[in-house]
């Protein structure tokens, strides 16, 4: 990947609506943007309402395409992984020959229906760990984004609250903090994907709140200059 060039974002499971607001936030800074899905048909009309989405807000012209899962997988210099926790592994076993030497950012969180609101983390420790364990070493695994909503993310509006980016090798997060900054997030280093656990646990914590205060909460880190 060329440093000087934006690199192109694939989006695996990019129809849902973590995916749809990663892929708006990320095509009107200016990236190019991959969305795949199970079927291409379904990746094709998410592509189609963005399109129309980015023309009637007059954001200009944007970089879309779409295509199945492995496309997205193929085609992007940075893959997101977008998926359900139910649908994490089989996803990602799928992808272990498209993402070789790439970075894949995975947003998952453990989340064990019905009892969402309840803190249910995987033996493993955390899915980041999980993903890290699937795609092995050469794959630069970084978790984030587990704390900020769909809601948000869909919007035009400012987002205030901010990202825990977690991830062995820290150019890798780097690379994820600036793609975050440029979808008007702030974002910190916050350690090795040991620490993917914090951030997923917190997602239960915010469901509780958002419950109470309907509302999309999110977190803020404070005391830092």
């Amino acid at each position: 990947m060329d440093s000087d060039k934006k690199p192109v974002i694939g989006i695996v499971g990019g129809t849902g609506d973590l995916g749809t607001g990663i892929a708006r936030r990320l095509t009107r800074a200016g990236y190019a943007v991959v969305i795949g899905s199970r079927t291409a048909d379904n990746a094709h009309i998410a592509c189609d309402a963005l399109k129309q989405a980015a023309e009637a807000g007059g954001w200009g012209a944007i970089q879309v395409s779409s295509g199945d899962n492995h496309h997205a997988a193929t085609a992007g210099d940075v893959v997101f992984v977008t998926v359900p926790f139910g649908a994490q592994r089989s996803t990602l076993d799928a992808l272990v020959d498209h993402v070789s030497g790439k970075i894949v950012v995975d947003v998952t969180v453990p989340l064990v229906p019905p009892k969402v609101a309840r803190v249910q983390l995987p033996a493993e420790g955390s899915a980041g760990q999980i993903a890290q364990d699937i795609l092995g070493e050469g794959v630069r695994v970084v978790s984030a984004l587990q704390n900020v909503a769909a809601a948000h993310l869909n919007s035009d509006a400012a987002i205030h609250c901010d990202v825990l980016v977690t991830g062995n090798e820290k150019s890798a997060r780097q690379v994820v903090i600036d793609l975050l900054s440029a979808m008007g997030l702030t974002a910190y280093h916050a350690g090795l994907i040991n620490n993917a656990a914090a951030a997923e646990a917190l997602t239960s914590v915010l469901i509780n709140l958002n419950k109470q205060f309907k509302t999309h909460a999110g977190i803020k880190i404070t005391g830092l200059d």
